[in-house]
Order: C-alpha cells, then structure tokens, then sequence
C-alpha cells in the first residue's frame, strides 16, 4: 500500500529538481510579483532541512545571513512561485536537519565544501569547455638569461 502511495506521489510533481540533501549551497529564483509588474528574486542560502521528501510537496528551508541577521525561507519545492533552483557548492555533513547552524557564525560552522562541476555530468554542463593551449615563451613575458 506504501509503495503505491509514494508512486502516486511522484506523479503529481510538476518539475525536475536535483537531488538536494541538507548543507547544500543553493540560489533560489522566485518570481515576486509587486502590482502589475513580475520579477525574479534570487536567495542564496544553505540547505538546513528537506521535509516530506517522498510526498508530492516536499519543503525545503533555506537560511543565510544578511547584515548580521539570519533569515529562512521555507520553500515547497514544486510551487509555481519558483522559477529554479540552482546548485551552488554541496557540503559534507552527517545530519539530516542542521538547526544547529543558527547559533553558530559561517566560520564555526566548519563546513567542507566541494565544487559542483564534479557532481554534474558531463552531458549536462552547459558551458563550453575551453582546450588548454600552450604559449611560446616568447609571448609569457619571461626574460632570457644573457650570457
């Protein structure tokens, strides 16, 4: 009966994300409308904690400091006021819910962080790779020994 459940649940979700896990470095795009007009709003933040990853809205909470001031965000991922959500750094950390994070300054948090290019596959990376060269020595400015 579970199993059933969760499938029903991974049908009604509107888009594809990433896999996020928390400690996750993100933007987040959300489109704020003020009046008539729209526009895109970026938060970028560190992922604290992932609830009901298995149901059909599961919710994420983002937290960054700005001006001294911690600030959250709890977020359905599938809501249609996101425009993306994009992968900044992934850390390596061992709990699921990082609350402790709110009593301790970005340089104590001691995180380890990796870059994203080597969890991204190469298929999926969008910008162009550009071929290392080699430069005569004439041109890298190095000065000749006279002898």
């Amino acid at each position: 009966m579970q199993k059933k459940i969760i499938e029903f649940n991974r049908t009604q979700r509107s888009k594809k994300f990433a896999n996020f896990q928390s400690g996750d470095v993100i933007k987040v795009y959300r489109k704020i409308k003020e009046g008539d007009k729209e526009r895109i709003q970026i938060f970028q933040g560190i992922i604290v904690s992932i609830k009901g990853k298995q149901s059909s809205s599961p919710m994420i909470t983002v937290r960054k400091v700005s001006n001294g001031v911690g600030v959250e965000l709890i977020l359905p991922l599938f809501s249609p006021s996101l425009e993306k959500i994009e992968l900044v750094k992934k850390a390596k950390v061992r709990r699921a819910k990082l609350y402790y994070l709110r009593g301790l300054t970005a340089k104590k948090s001691r995180m380890k962080y990796k870059e994203v290019t080597e969890f991204i596959p190469e298929e999926e990376m969008s910008a162009p790779v550009i071929e290392n060269k080699a430069i005569p020595k004439e041109k890298t400015g190095e000065i000749k020994e006279a002898k």
